[in-house]
């Protein structure tokens, strides 16, 4: 009887697994062979190297990327169907009654991303709008026929506990609505803004919330141009007036921010967010190069999941002409056409985020359904929309909006909202806080994608950057014939200054919506934008820093990264120059992978100089005496030095800020500390919680030495020597749907790739980020793809990215380039026809 029963068990443990790998892989696409896809000209060849990029050659712009929908859906589309769910605010119809996901449809719908996607339907350019089309239509090739298991492993698991339809047909909107997300997440100083008002809810000292913003520090970290003729008439004093100082105060206003703030973080994170979203770029002349041309390189730091943000593509015309002019390959977004970030046969061009002041919050008077403005009660802007709740109840959703855009404070029920707390003067009506940003308003920069695609010269890339006009970015740009530039795109506001005005107006705080002065005044027109072509020092280095120097118009923002990053590139390519060292593409790629800390050489002399008593708490002071600052996996003073800082933020910070407002330990937060170490006895050093005590700067920092020794010890070892960063701080990739907390352990276990320890950290030139303020040393962003460009022989140039080519869990190239960029090594990348012909492994024939 046993034998039988275990014989039982043993056919169905096989017929299980027989299921489940039959299922797993069911959605694994053919790549090689031919494949019939409606629609087509002529017939489309799409080859596969050993990541499994594909490269796509096609006779018409039209087949080409129709072909790349294709493609993409087959390697991609459930990731493509959950950020159209995100951006349209139908996270609920995907993955059912979850909480979180009503909340992010509340705030999306609020924002009215799909509305915003259909408005610049009707003004991008004629053949922007065939591309986008001829793209939605390889896609929907691709889903005929097709049941949701077929397409994704995701829809198999998620129909298990919600009735899981068809996927729709994709649409071109689809494709608009994900620039509102892409723009989303790189927005500019929208944490800063609602930080000041927050921090001085505890503070109530505007001197003390301006010490945790420091001005940009542009005698040690240059700004990314030096050029400039004109002050700048819009700044203003960054201190509130003691009638604002009153108001902001206030508790209405107080929940109302925080409120705001809350309910703009149910956002799910598609890009990245926050400290660590920053990114590296730079270009040098081939003056400096070992080719004699330019050579650029570029790493966006974004938030890091499985599958990558980003997809590996190259687009082809087989024969390249007026009527077939693309022939480009680079890093695209799954679900949007093109090439966004990459090089064409005559030029390169790399992204970084210049987090320019692109929103603003507006403190409005809200009665009833109207709103203040001056001394007129105007009508509020609402609408109601609903929510579809797969195998739940619908949920209705009041929209209301001022003249600047909509009212976010009152989004989310769950919250603390604004209309719990009264004005202190009901007459007045309540608080609430609304967002102008420019996102909201349609723009063209869908036009701007194929413009990149297209460029050759310097004037092309101006172009373009007039049309790119969210998210705020900064180009880098290197030519065939030899040409480097920056060009900096984007919509930026103009403020107009107000003398008299009780808030800064130049975007710094949130300001009075009841006042017109505040309102934004138009944009910077594209062509004052900063830029420049072949700079007299031969390279230029843009990596989230300040782009000009304080005091030159136009102004963007007062809210830069602070240029730790920017600087020490300079520095590494100045020493190469200044040996007579040629740069070429493995001096690039060293430089990317670059992880000395910045944070340890300010800190580290201080904190060398405190005096410890006991042996036992001085080990892990003496690891940081003969340390050289790299912040390799094995580094055990790397470790203890991160839980130095880490302590050092919370002795000092925590007492005095709100929850929200901790630090991350971000760059901001090494210029205030290196500011507060010049003056031991500032207030910020004092724990508010000991009444009967004054602490001052060396009881802090020996504190944080001693308590940092014992936190290793129970995290580590008690051995100092066996203490290594990687044990600590490790990327552990989560897929979007399945792979958080919420899911069963088998499947949470299969959709994310095994942790790997990584060197590098916050505002270091490998800038793998942790958050300082949740206590752990997880990786929280980092160089989402890395590439390298050498315009002499582009054949020569390499790429890499986070995971793979695939977003199906079962596929091979799921996560096969994880180990190699984890290492900080690249691949190869292909580009003229006989090199990606010599790479190709699968060849696969789209036919008519």
């Amino acid at each position: 009887m046993l034998v039988a029963v275990a014989a039982l068990l043993v056919v169905v443990l096989v017929a299980v697994t027989v299921l489940v790998v039959t299922t797993v892989r069911r959605p694994l696409p053919q790549t090689g062979g031919e494949i019939t896809l409606t629609g087509l000209d002529a017939e489309v060849t799409v080859l596969r190297d050993a990541q499994g990029v594909p490269q796509i050659y096609a006779d018409t712009p039209e087949d080409l990327f129709r072909a790349q929908g294709f493609v993409q859906a087959q390697d991609r589309f459930f990731e493509m169907d959950y950020r159209r769910h995100v951006t349209s605010g139908r996270l609920t119809e995907l993955v059912g009654d979850n909480p979180d996901a009503i909340a992010a449809d509340k705030v999306t719908r609020t924002f009215g991303w799909r509305e915003v996607a259909e408005q610049e339907w009707d003004i991008v350019a004629p053949e922007t709008k065939a591309y986008l089309q001829a793209y939605a239509e390889g896609v929907n090739a691709y889903l005929e026929n097709r049941s949701p298991g077929e397409v994704a492993l995701e829809y198999t698991v998620l129909g298990l506990q919600v009735d899981v339809a068809e996927p729709e047909p994709w649409d071109p909107i689809d494709s608009l609505a994900w620039l509102k997300a892409m723009a989303w997440d790189l927005r500019g100083n929208y944490d800063d803004e609602l930080d000041r008002a927050l921090a001085y809810g505890t503070l109530q000292d505007p001197a003390r919330v301006a010490e945790l913003f420091p001005a940009y520090p542009s005698d040690v970290n240059a700004p990314i141009l030096q050029p400039g003729e004109l002050e700048n008439p819009q700044r203003v004093s960054a201190e509130l007036s003691p009638e604002a100082a009153q108001t902001y105060s206030s508790e209405g206003l107080q929940a109302a921010v925080a409120s705001a703030d809350r309910a703009l973080a149910a956002v799910p994170v598609l890009i990245g967010r926050g400290e660590g979203t920053g990114s590296n770029s730079w270009v040098v002349s081939g003056e400096h190069t070992a080719s004699g041309q330019p050579i650029l390189a570029n790493d966006p730091h974004l938030g890091l999941s499985a599958p990558g943000i980003w997809a590996q593509v190259g687009l082809h015309c087989t024969t390249v002409g007026p009527d077939c002019a693309f022939d480009v390959a680079g890093f695209s977004f799954a679900g949007f056409p093109g090439v966004v970030i990459g090089h064409n046969a005559q030029l390169a061009w790399g992204l970084t985020n210049m987090g320019a002041d692109v929103t603003d919050f507006f403190v409005e008077r809200v009665r009833d359904d109207t709103y203040l403005r001056g001394d007129t009660w105007e009508p509020l802007d609402v609408r109601t929309e609903t929510l579809e709740v797969a195998g739940g109840d619908d949920v209705e959703l009041e929209i209301r909006s001022t003249v600047h855009g909509p009212i976010v404070s009152t989004v989310v029920p769950a919250t603390a909202s604004a209309e719990d707390t009264p004005a202190p003067d009901t007459r007045l009506g309540e608080y609430a806080v609304s967002l102008q940003w420019t996102a909201l308003e349609p723009g063209r920069t869908a036009d701007a994608v194929f413009a990149f695609n297209l460029a050759a010269n310097a004037e092309d890339m101006q172009a373009a950057a007039a049309l790119f006009e969210v998210p705020a970015q900064n180009i880098v740009f290197a030519t065939a014939d030899g040409h480097i530039g920056y060009q900096a795109p984007g919509k930026i506001p103009v403020r107009q200054a107000v003398p008299d005005a009780a808030v800064p107006s130049d975007g710094t705080w949130p300001r009075d919506g009841s006042d017109p002065r505040y309102d934004w005044q138009g944009y910077v027109p594209s062509d004052q934008m900063p830029r420049v072509v072949d700079p007299a020092e031969g390279f230029v280095v843009a990596a989230n820093q300040a782009v000009l120097p304080a005091g030159l118009e136009p102004f963007l923002t007062t809210d830069w990264d602070y240029g730790y990053r920017s600087q020490r590139i300079r520095q590494l390519l100045e020493e190469e120059i200044a040996a007579g060292r040629a740069v070429d593409v493995d001096t690039m790629n060293e430089i990317q992978v670059d992880d000395r800390s910045p944070y340890a050489e300010a800190l580290v002399p201080i904190l060398l100089d405190q005096d410890i008593d006991d042996d036992f708490a001085a080990q892990g002071q003496e690891l940081l005496a003969d340390w050289d600052y790299r912040t390799d996996t094995d580094s055990a003073a790397a470790a203890y030095f991160a839980a130095v800082w880490r302590n050092l933020l919370e002795l000092t910070f925590w007492d005095e800020l709100p929850e929200s407002a901790r630090p991350s330990g971000g760059s901001r937060w090494l210029a205030v500390v290196q500011r507060l170490v010049e003056n031991p006895t500032d207030a910020f050093w004092d724990d508010r919680q000991t009444v009967s005590v004054v602490e001052t700067r060396d009881e802090v920092l020996t504190q944080a030495l001693i308590s940092a020794r014992l936190d290793l010890t129970v995290e580590q070892s008690k051995q100092p020597s066996d203490w290594a960063w990687g044990k600590l701080h490790q990327l552990a990739l989560e897929h979007p749907v399945l792979g958080g907390s919420s899911i069963p352990a088998p499947v949470r276990d299969y959709v994310n790739p095994d942790p790997v320890g990584m060197p590098g950290g916050s505002s270091i030139v490998n800038a793998t980020a942790w958050d300082a303020a949740s206590g752990s040393f997880e990786v929280t962003a980092g160089p989402s793809m890395r590439m390298v460009v050498d315009l002499a022989d582009l054949d020569r140039s390499t790429w890499v990215t986070v995971t793979g080519a695939s977003g199906h869990p079962a596929s091979k190239h799921y996560d096969d380039q994880l180990g190699t960029w984890a290492s900080g090594e690249t691949f190869a990348w292909p580009f003229t026809v006989e090199a990606v012909a010599d790479a190709g492994t699968d060849e696969l024939t789209l036919v008519p």
